[in-house]
């Protein structure tokens, strides 16, 4: 992948967290991309009450790596660091 299509795809995966982002703030949370990595998996620190749920993993899985996933579909996972 050249750099321009990389710039290109974390601009897409930080348009696609905004989109999310809304729906984990009003619950108290918050999301904030870190990196895309070389082989698409995308890393994002999850924040506020996010950080500390009990359910942030499936908030993870279910719903920010499958709207991702949807909006950019050669994104291969999305992992909290």
């Amino acid at each position: 992948m050249t750099i321009e299509e990389k710039l290109e795809m974390t601009n897409k995966v930080q348009n696609a967290i905004e989109q999310i982002r809304p729906y984990l703030q009003n619950d108290g949370g918050d999301i904030q991309f870190v990196e895309l990595t070389d082989d698409n998996i995308v890393k994002v620190e999850l924040q506020g009450a996010c950080g500390s749920c009990p359910y942030s993993l499936m908030t993870l899985k279910n719903g920010v790596e499958q709207a991702v996933i949807k909006a950019i579909p050669e994104i291969k996972a999305v992992e909290s660091i």
